[in-house]
């Protein structure tokens, strides 16, 4: 017989924070689940694999993005097998959206957005994302403990898919870093970034820094935090490093993930002539 719990929502926001899922996903889950719930209009002990099915054909139906339809069938799942715990397995796979090349800003545009921030602060929490390829939700989570300025890196504690992992310290913030922990008087457990009020940043607020310097500095690609992550791991290949160096500095399980930051590279990278040019 299924377990069927009172409160579903609660039980699914149980489950996904004892496995460190992150707030976005557990509400992505929540909100696809209600609409299963919906659409088949059953209690939970009287769903079948076929009803998973004839809904996942009725999102199929209305043109809706295979990642989308990813998610819908990784939350329903999740509910039956790791909630419920009730084997409903259905092997479908749907395609992935096809790969965008990221937006990406020059070194001449990093070097402007930077110099638009005139917050020493907020300059500092932007220069660091970039120069360590830190989504944004790393950096607001980053602890004085996190660094090891002397030995040049730090550390993403349980960054996405709840991995620990490495990053780099860019030699020229080394000593803005130790002077801000300085006279802020962090210690070990004090979150780096903060409000006046003392409050960990919300990932509103590096987005508001730039996209404020963004306008002073007159750029106008549509850009976010993550475009420094973008920007980051482009540049690095520019400079000659491998596509498995960038890899493990940007947390990617597989290296075709990485691959997409090739073709963002500027033109005068791609070494390969044309064959016609030999004829």
């Amino acid at each position: 017989m299924v377990y069927i719990p009172v409160d579903i929502e609660k039980s699914v926001a149980k489950e996904c924070k004892r496995r460190n899922y992150s707030e976005k996903t557990i509400k992505s889950y929540i909100y696809c689940i209600n609409r299963f719930l919906k659409y088949t209009n059953k209690s939970l002990d009287k769903i079948s694999k076929k009803d998973v099915r004839l809904f996942l054909e009725h999102l199929s139906e209305k043109s809706m993005a295979g990642n989308t339809m990813n998610l819908y069938h990784m939350a329903i799942r999740f509910l039956f097998e790791d909630v419920l715990d009730k084997r409903i397995w259905i092997d479908i796979k749907y395609s992935k959206t096809p790969e965008r090349i990221p937006v990406v800003l020059s070194k001449e545009e990093i070097k402007s957005l930077f110099n638009a921030i005139k917050n020493q602060k907020h300059k500092l929490m932007i220069q660091l994302m970039y120069s360590a390829g830190l989504r944004v939700s790393e950096l607001i989570n980053l602890k004085a403990d996190d660094l090891d300025i002397n030995k040049g890196y730090g550390f993403v504690r349980k960054g996405k898919g709840n991995k620990d992992r490495i990053f780099i310290i860019a030699d020229s913030i080394k000593e803005e870093l130790r002077r801000f922990i300085g006279t802020k008087k962090l210690n070990e457990f004090d979150y780096l970034f903060t409000s006046k009020k003392g409050k960990k940043y919300n990932v509103s607020s590096p987005r508001n820094v730039i996209k404020k310097a963004c306008k002073i500095a007159k750029i106008e690609k549509n850009i976010s935090c993550h475009t420094l992550r973008h920007s980051f791991a482009t540049h690095l290949i520019e400079y000659g490093y491998s596509i498995s160096e960038v890899q493990s500095l940007l947390g990617h399980k597989s290296p075709e993930t990485t691959f997409v930051y090739v073709h963002a590279t500027s033109p005068n990278m791609i070494k390969v002539k044309s064959p016609l040019d030999n004829l």
